[in-house]
């Protein structure tokens, strides 16, 4: 893996090469990786993974016509080479009136800022075993643990960098770890699996493996003997770990080529109230030690805080360039990319901010709902919000969260579900995504 000046060297050298062969303007990114994972079963190594990887990626114009090529092979022959072919690929690729590099006086100059989220340690694979098999110990050790999918832990490095022909370069360095338990508990047909998980920069922030493992455990045991629903209306609250893929759908609708196509449910909301005015969703790259922290976006913009709801407003798109030349907007430094193709557009540090009630009591008035702390299946239509997935959890019964409840199905459509949603005060920033308990007054349960 290379270091970042050294990355970058490769890439200026590719730029050159594609400039000598004929490109009006290129842009080219290396991404390089290593990771080793472990995992466990039944206090037993099952398996040992090592991987590496290093590839760069060339973009090239030719007025407006692009394409990408990447190579594993670094070598200056070999990225020459890969240059030649992006621009015979350009000559033949057909016009795109809105293809073209981030403007060049928005691309970011200057220092970058310390995010923190390198902290220069390399766990051993003894080290990751260890790991694994505490996490999986603990849940063991919980009654009614009967058996196990296993225990797994991880450690990664990363080195990305982005060099444009007018004039950005830049890259970060990153490290990345994780530890995980899955267990089963009950026997025959009253068997029911749970898992917990947890994943960090910094390798000093990472939950002890006891603390995971443990709550597999608890989390299986507690789903035994499940009950089903009849089919009704019912307040809905989902659990933090499930409730932030609300906000994934609420990514999906706002993102550029969503807009551009008019495929969104969203596609006439901007500056609307799409929540309940107590709800601000925040968007921070720079958030030190964050899972997605970075300076720059897959284009060389600069990147900031942005509240995409403001108090229930929704502020703005998720842009990369063509899609805000496609607008009449400005990009908005939230291109994504890797190394093959254009970037796209897509949040990075995600969180709602918390509400002012408890979880306690924001579930104190429903007599009859649903905790929800398990999604199954992807049932959402990005066109018209229409939501449907099946879902296990617990039953909510005069303000108290009672038995576990299973093989349900929730619907509703997401703008309503959006202006419905109220948050408790019980944010933790666990996960690259995050937010606290919600509830959702109005959906449909539909059971057996």
């Amino acid at each position: 893996m290379l270091t970042v000046p050294d990355a970058l060297d490769r890439l200026d050298a590719a730029l050159a090469a594609a400039r000598a062969a004929g490109a009006d303007a290129a842009d080219a990114m290396y991404v390089g990786d290593g990771s080793t994972s472990i995992s466990v079963r039944l206090g037993k190594l099952e398996d040992i993974g090592r991987s590496e990887g290093e590839e760069v990626g060339i973009r090239v114009f030719i007025g407006q016509k692009s394409a990408s090529v990447a190579s594993s092979d670094l070598s200056p022959a070999a990225l020459a080479m890969a240059a030649e072919r992006a621009v015979a690929m350009a000559r033949l690729a057909p016009e795109d009136k809105w293809a073209g590099l981030a403007p060049a006086d928005r691309l970011l100059r200057g220092t970058l800022a310390d995010l923190d989220i390198d902290d220069g340690t390399e766990p051993g694979a003894e080290m990751l075993r260890d790991l694994a098999l505490a996490a999986e110990d603990a849940a063991r050790a919980i009654p009614g643990v009967t058996n196990s999918e296993g225990g797994g832990a991880s450690a990664g490095r990363a080195v990305t960098a982005l060099a444009t022909s007018t004039g950005f370069r830049g890259g970060k360095r990153s490290t990345s770890y994780g530890t995980s338990a899955s267990v089963l508990a009950g026997a025959g047909s009253d068997m029911q699996r749970d898992y917990a998980w947890h994943s960090a920069r910094h390798f000093a922030d990472l939950e002890g493996p006891a603390t995971i493992g443990a709550r597999a455990g608890e989390r299986a045991v507690k789903r035994l003997r499940p009950i089903k629903l009849d089919t009704a209306a019912m307040p809905i609250v989902f659990d933090p770990r499930v409730g932030s893929s609300l906000l994934g759908h609420l990514m999906g609708a706002i993102t550029g080529s969503s807009i551009t196509r008019g495929t969104s449910f969203l596609k006439g909301a901007l500056g609307t109230a799409v929540f309940d005015s107590a709800i601000t969703i925040i968007d921070d790259p720079l958030r030190r030690r964050g899972l997605r922290s970075r300076n720059f976006d897959g284009e060389g913009l600069p990147v900031a805080p942005m509240k995409i709801i403001d108090k229930g407003l929704l502020t703005g798109w998720l842009l990369d360039s063509a899609s805000a030349r496609q607008l009449g907007l400005q990009p908005t430094g939230h291109a994504v990319r890797g190394t093959s193709g254009p970037p796209g557009a897509g949040a990075t540090n995600l969180h709602l901010e918390a509400g002012s009630v408890t979880p306690a009591a924001l579930i104190a008035d429903i007599k009859r709902g649903f905790y929800v702390t398990e999604l199954i299946g992807m049932g959402v239509n990005g066109l018209t919000g229409d939501y449907s997935r099946g879902a296990s959890g617990f039953l909510i019964e005069n303000g108290e969260i009672t038995v576990p409840v299973a093989e349900v199905t929730i619907a509703g459509n997401l703008v309503d579900m959006f202006r419905a949603l109220v948050a408790a005060d019980d944010l933790h920033f666990r996960h690259a995504s995050n937010v606290p308990t919600l509830r959702i007054d109005g959906m449909t349960v539909a059971g057996a």
